[in-house]
């Protein structure tokens, strides 16, 4: 199995916690969208081999291209590489553009539908205006309500993102977020801490004290509010981030923390195959002028035996996969089970973790921790 994902890297506005790669002007967007063409018909043979079973559209904010131009981009995948007969196409989609983008005799959801997309990830985020005013989302909570009615009535398959942990938010408040999301019955849930990354306007704002600080202990309180809820919901936490009814769970994301090949296409996409990490600069222009001379303009990092181990310690422990130990001997030798069975021992003895039928997992303790204990087991090259 492998994946092709497709970074569309344009915004209506910048959203005061985002640090993706992504423009608010659309002067380029002709130029990008042929430059994507190219690097998707110059990778082709990376993937000679493999057929691919996902597209995902991420961002940015994909849902800015009009069908035409999803379609473009998708006939252009086809042409290349061999596509599975049913894949998985995902759409990253804001809720202003699912219920403005609609034509005389036809809706966006139907237009999607027709190009072949059959997923939706919908950024909700929240339903209080406080939360999306301090976020500086594009949308309100009266269009995030109508576009998820609207997707419901077209598309089975859709994900809503939601953001825990905002500055101000109550607990009640997002207990209300979360049942307002299984009110419209969607099978796919993921969500984030809001985190605080530099150089972005929640940085500066927060350090010049006109927004609260992130409260960490409440961040922990309202994650494990989502897990118990969605839990009784009969929800899979198959991933510290995402929940997912059975025969939901995303299989772009999924194959990603099970180690199986992807491709990045576009600006500051990253790509990956196993033994190699690959990410492409980061500016548009950059991006543009580059493959219009037929060049890729990706930087490659060989990964050695460590750096594969730690990447899948990481990744393992974030799902209910956990880390086999079988294959942390059969792929890196005895030795790496060793050092890793002795440098679990504390937090096994700390009930943050615990091993059963040979694999190493978080427990419900650990699962907010989980990034942390990984880069703990984590060895040095």
């Amino acid at each position: 199995m492998a994946g092709i994902y497709i970074h569309i890297p344009f915004c209506k506005q910048a959203c005061h916690y985002c640090d993706f790669h992504f423009s608010t002007s659309l002067k380029k967007k002709g130029e990008l969208l042929q430059a994507l063409a190219t690097e998707i018909q110059l990778r082709k043979d990376e993937f000679k081999n493999k057929q691919v079973e996902t597209i995902y559209f991420g961002g940015g904010t994909p849902s800015l291209l009009n069908k035409e131009e999803l379609k473009g981009l998708l006939d252009a995948v086809y042409k290349n590489y061999q596509v599975s007969n049913n894949p998985e196409i995902t759409l990253e989609a804001n809720p202003d553009d699912l219920i403005s983008a609609k034509e005389a005799s036809t809706t966006v959801f139907q237009d999607y539908k027709n190009i072949g997309i059959n997923r939706l990830s919908i950024g909700v985020q929240s339903f209080f205006e406080n939360d999306l005013k301090l976020m500086n989302r594009a949308h309100n909570s009266q269009e995030a309500k109508i576009a998820l009615h609207e997707a419901t009535q077209y598309f089975d398959n859709i994900s809503v993102d939601l953001i825990y942990g905002i500055p101000g938010s109550t607990n009640t408040q997002w207990q209300e977020n979360i049942e307002t999301v299984l009110a419209f019955k969607i099978p796919h849930i993921s969500s984030y801490a809001l985190t605080v990354e530099p150089k972005t306007a929640l940085a500066s704002f927060i350090k010049k004290g006109i927004i609260d600080h992130v409260d960490d202990a409440l961040a922990e309180q309202q994650f494990h509010i989502l897990v118990d809820t969605l839990t009784k919901q009969n929800f899979v936490h198959y991933e510290l981030s995402n929940f997912g009814k059975p025969n939901y769970f995303s299989k772009n994301n999924s194959a990603y923390w099970q180690g199986k090949s992807y491709l990045g296409i576009g600006p500051s996409a990253h790509s990956y195959n196993g033994n190699e990490r690959g990410w492409n600069v980061r500016n548009n222009s950059k991006y543009i002028h580059a493959l219009a001379n037929n060049t890729l303009p990706i930087e490659i990092e060989k990964l050695s035996q460590t750096d594969q181990y730690n990447e899948y310690i990481m990744t393992g422990l974030r799902t209910i996969w956990g880390v086999s130990l079988e294959k942390i001997e059969r792929e890196f030798g005895f030795h790496f089970k060793e050092l890793l069975l002795k440098e679990s021992e504390k937090h096994i003895n700390n009930d943050l973790l615990f091993i059963h039928e040979n694999t190493l997992r978080v427990t419900k303790k650990g699962l907010f921790l989980s990034d942390g204990i990984a880069s703990d087991l984590f060895l040095l090259n």
